[in-house]
């Protein structure tokens, strides 16, 4: 056995110890360089970073420097359409001391009316970021290229018609198990189009008052999301949820793979999904209609995303609606969404492939008859919005071809710096303005 000589030893184990040693000074160095960002913050002049035409598009922009060193390179902007078409850029040098912070102005040329993406980069040689956002430019100017079918409100006045033969069979549960908040919880089920059951669930106040009659919140389900009973603490308010066909406890003869509800018969508009799931949401309002104990004159249908679109075609179609709130709804100017969306083009494609004859054009040409726009022009009653303005999957002017198609008393409200959600800030000022219009004091 080989015995290595002490010295040599020595120095095998103080060789590694150095190495240890260096490797150890590199990781830090490279801990050091990694602890080390330009921080860049963009603030649009206007709050919800929507301009004016014939106006500059200004932001402030502000850069912290968080490296030990001043840092030297440029800064700037690349501003696109929402289809990824550059329209214009530039850039400017600036240091920045170590630690330190410097803020600048950018000024975009005026712009056409209609939404943007604007990259704001900074680019130093150890550091590089992008921070993407969106803004609009008078955007109430924005139409749609596409027209709504001259067919359209036939299709859905034979739609409606063919509903009205459809006894609705109600059935109402009390489930007293599941009160809470000092609600009463109760299960609806009934019959819709294509005699299909479908359910849904209604909480009320408890009251002595036997003639007392709720104003009602009937809330309409996002894509593939299962409504349960809604609570609260309101003491003068019934709340109503729906499944529509497909969906949560309604899935008795449609248990499609969640990709696949978006496209399910979309080959044949009389055999879309979306018609009988809007139809499903008018049953609800029949059944609103059938209960002593609910104020017809005083509904408001609110939902998001699928819900929003639910939410507009209801209330087109149902003049019985008062008020009428939409968050981020989906499928709006559907003809304009190839080039800015995944979903549900990605789908509608993957659709096609396994149906030998179909074509994006025929698929797009059926869903106009459930586009949003072409629903927003027959509302009846006062309507509020709520859009993000990173939204992927309901871009900003396509939701604005519906805001801009309504012909009511309407508002909308714009989250520049989110997605395809809103804040509480919109539930809030949904929930007074609910309550003023129906004097709820």
């Amino acid at each position: 056995m080989f015995i290595p000589h002490k010295k040599s030893l020595i120095r095998q184990l103080t060789s590694a110890v150095i190495l240890l040693l260096l490797s150890m000074q590199t990781a830090a160095v490279f801990a050091q360089d990694d602890e080390g960002e330009i921080v860049l913050t963009s603030t649009p002049a206007k709050k919800d970073a929507i301009f004016g035409a014939n106006s500059s598009i200004v932001y402030s922009v502000n850069l912290e420097n968080k490296f030990d060193s001043k840092q030297t390179g440029t800064v700037g902007y690349r501003v696109l359409t929402l289809a990824d078409k550059e329209v214009t850029k530039n850039a400017v040098n600036v240091s920045i001391s170590k630690k330190s912070s410097k803020s600048l102005t950018l000024r975009i040329p005026e712009q056409a009316a209609g939404f943007y993406k604007v990259q704001f980069t900074v680019n130093f040689p150890e550091y590089d970021d992008t921070v993407r956002r969106v803004f609009g430019v008078d955007p109430t100017q924005i139409k749609s290229e596409n027209s709504k079918p001259a067919d359209f409100d036939s299709f859905w006045e034979k739609t409606l018609e063919e509903l009205s033969k459809v006894e609705p069979n109600f059935k109402v549960e009390e489930l007293p198990d599941s009160s809470r908040d000092n609600r009463r919880v109760f299960s609806i089920e009934m019959k819709s189009l294509g005699n299909l059951t479908v359910r849904g669930w209604m909480t009320l106040p408890n009251t002595k008052n036997s003639r007392k009659k709720f104003p009602v919140l009937l809330g309409l389900p996002g894509y593939q999301v299962d409504l349960k009973p809604m609570f609260g603490t309101d003491e003068d308010l019934a709340i109503v949820v729906l499944n529509v066909r497909g969906q949560g406890n309604s899935r008795d003869r449609i248990r499609t793979l969640r990709d696949d509800y978006i496209f399910t018969g979309l080959e044949d508009k009389n055999r879309y999904i979306m018609r009988g799931a809007i139809m499903d949401c008018v049953r609800m309002v029949d059944f609103i209609f059938s209960r002593e104990e609910l104020d017809h004159d005083n509904i408001m249908v609110s939902g998001g995303s699928m819900g929003g679109f639910l939410s507009i075609a209801t209330a087109s179609l149902d003049h019985r609606i008062k008020l009428c709130s939409a968050q981020n709804p989906i499928l709006c100017d559907v003809k304009a969404l190839p080039g800015k969306v995944v979903w549900p083009l990605r789908d509608f494609s993957r659709y096609i492939r396994v149906n030998r004859g179909l074509t994006m054009d025929k698929l797009l040409d059926n869903l106009s008859y459930f586009d949003t726009k072409n629903f927003a022009t027959n509302i009846k009653c006062p309507t509020i919005m709520g859009i993000g303005l990173l939204d992927h999957l309901a871009p900003p002017d396509n939701e604005y071809t519906a805001f801009n198609n309504l012909q009511v008393k309407k508002h909308m409200i714009v989250f520049r710096d989110l997605g395809h959600e809103v804040a509480v800030f919109y539930k809030d000022y949904e929930g007074r303005w609910m309550r003023d219009t129906f004097a709820l004091f």
